[in-house]
């Protein structure tokens, strides 16, 4: 009975109801937040992730710049129906080296977080050119003319170079070797050895179908037959790590 009197007095006084509330939220900020400043870095690491390839890196470039992230999210909830319609649910990792990331907010069209492998190259090309061919209730517009558009290339390691000051690990040889990465990978006949030892499970080919130019299509294509792709979710434990 006595601390229920304690009690009424705090509620029934607007001062020591404000400082005893203020004093609450303090502790609970301390203890949310002193943690970071001696963690070097918060995000889980996942096997297999690493930094987009030149070509796709172009490629997310293009996607930022025509306003995809608009109408597609690439953020799958832990949810049972997300889980079943796009797979597995996002891991931090995969967005920690997306500056900015690219999870959205809206789903005019489809999460593409897995979208990785999940169609061919003909089909993408198609799907862009006139979205309602393949997809008949869609309303994305055209984007044909990215096949059409030669991609500008110039030194491309000025990317990657960019990308490394906020933290994306490239290294020199990366970065040495850009420009002939890029081009190599939409190649399909160039040696792809060096390629894929940089970047593992880079997917490699002529994108758009045209062999005589490396196209703003071919960037794109190759940045959304990565997406999902570098995480083996066959060794991912749900409790949330690896067997």
């Amino acid at each position: 009975m006595a601390l229920l009197d304690k009690h009424h007095i705090i509620e029934r006084n607007a001062t020591l109801l404000l400082v005893g509330s203020l004093f609450v939220v303090t502790i609970g900020g301390i203890v949310e937040i002193v943690p970071l400043f001696y963690l070097e870095n918060t995000i889980e690491k996942v096997e297999g992730m690493r930094p987009y390839s030149p070509l796709e890196l172009a490629g997310r470039n293009i996607y930022i710049r025509e306003g995809c992230y608009v109408c597609h999210s690439q953020m799958i909830r832990p949810f049972r129906d997300e889980v079943e319609r796009f797979g597995h649910y996002s891991l931090a990792a995969e967005s920690m080296y997306d500056h900015p990331f690219q999870w959205g907010s809206k789903r005019t069209g489809p999460d593409l977080a897995r979208v990785g492998g999940r169609y061919s190259n003909e089909w993408h090309v198609q799907h862009l050119i006139d979205p309602r061919s393949v997809v008949p209730e869609s309303v994305m517009p055209s984007y044909g003319f990215l096949k059409d558009k030669p991609l500008e290339i110039g030194d491309f390691s000025t990317h990657l170079v960019a990308n490394v000051k906020v933290g994306v690990p490239y290294t020199e040889e990366m970065i040495a070797n850009a420009n002939a990465d890029l081009l190599a990978q939409a190649n399909p006949d160039a040696d792809h050895e060096e390629l894929l030892a940089r970047y593992p499970k880079a997917v490699v080919g002529d994108f758009d179908g045209n062999p005589n130019m490396v196209s703003e299509m071919d960037a794109l294509i190759a940045y959304l037959q990565m997406l999902g792709t570098l995480v083996d979710f066959s060794t991912y434990d749900e409790t949330g790590g690896y067997r």
